[in-house]
């Protein structure tokens, strides 16, 4: 049975990486494989290659013979040369290592306690709200809510002001109006109303009425 180190691609459309596995020859790419031993992922940069040297240079001694992708990332991990006796190749490019998440939120958090015990700057507290009155809904008919007390409440007047002109002033008195007798004779003037000579002419119009009709009595 022909053996053959080999790529089996996986990942996504547009974004594959592959697992350097040792098949036979006679399977498909993404068949049935005997081992698997190492990883290359060509979109990270640099490219991701990891080869289990030992197992390589195994199937290597056995006979597999490796495909030239394959032998390519042998090439460059220095295991072809290794197992050919040749002069090994410079040293692989490799990415740098991510830095570790908890030791970034970690420093942060230093970062940030000594700052605030340092006098960093302080927040605005916040604005407390106006307490709200409560409508005394004994007094109030049924269904109804007592109105506020701001609004039944009655302004007191400071001391040493004046009272409001509303609160002085009172609904004046109306004078009596003089009536007329049934005769069409004017009625005397009542005391404390009109001049002294006004009322001294109508007494001398009224003795002149009474006086006529005397003679006119008389004479029938």
């Amino acid at each position: 049975m022909a053996v053959k180190i080999k790529l089996m691609r996986l990942g996504k459309m547009r974004a594959p990486y592959y697992r350097i596995v040792v098949a036979d020859a006679r399977t498909k790419r993404e068949g049935r494989v005997i081992e698997t031993i190492g990883k290359y992922h060509p979109k990270e940069n640099p490219s991701f290659i990891e080869v289990d040297a030992d197992r390589a240079a195994y199937w290597l001694g056995v006979g597999a013979q490796p495909t030239e992708p394959v032998a390519a990332i042998l090439k460059v991990t220095g295991d072809w040369q290794r197992f050919k006796g040749l002069p090994a190749p410079p040293p692989m490019l490799v990415a740098e290592p991510k830095p570790d998440r908890k030791a970034i939120f970690e420093a942060a958090a230093r970062e940030s306690a000594g700052g605030g015990e340092s006098g960093g700057a302080a927040t605005t507290p916040k604005k407390k709200a106006a307490p709200k009155t409560v409508a005394n809904d004994d007094t109030a008919p049924a269904g109804h809510a007592a109105p506020p007390a701001e609004a039944t409440a009655t302004p007191a007047v400071a001391e040493g002001e004046a009272p409001t002109v509303a609160e002085t002033t009172e609904p004046a008195a109306e004078t009596p109006k003089a009536e007329t007798p049934k005769g069409g004779e004017p009625s005397a003037p009542e005391a404390g109303t009109g001049s002294t000579q006004e009322a001294g002419g109508v007494a001398d119009a009224s003795a002149a009425a009474i006086a006529a009709d005397d003679a006119t009595s008389s004479e029938a």
